[in-house]
């Protein structure tokens, strides 16, 4: 039996001579090293996946609440354009009460200081 390299074949004792087992135990430390390395991946592509669901879930309930909102705001608008179509003089009114109220109370906050 003959092995590329090593010469005939004989006793166990001209592979540890050829340097064979070095090249193993430098083969089965590498592969502990990949190991932990594929490891490591696989951990890492676990949790990158636990996140990627976690962020859906919550795009998911934000989309919900900007629909949500949206419809407030719609309903709010409507509203606004329903005031804007009476009368403009009442309106002016309510606006120029709510400026001076807010005015007053201003002015009496700056006076206590």
């Amino acid at each position: 039996m003959r092995r590329a390299g090593l010469g005939e074949g004989g006793p166990p004792g001209n592979y540890v001579a050829s340097g064979y087992s070095a090249y193993e135990e430098e083969n089965e430390h590498l592969q502990e090293g990949l190991r932990a390395k594929v490891s490591a991946l696989k951990h890492l592509s676990i949790d990158i996946g636990t996140e990627v669901k976690y962020q859906k879930n919550m795009l998911d309930d934000m989309d919900s609440d900007f629909d949500s909102t949206g419809g407030l705001l719609g309903a709010t608008i409507g509203r606004v354009k329903h005031l804007s179509r009476g009368s403009q003089t009442k309106l002016l009114c309510y606006m120029l009460l709510f400026c001076l109220l807010v005015f007053t109370i201003l002015y009496w906050f700056i006076k206590l200081r």
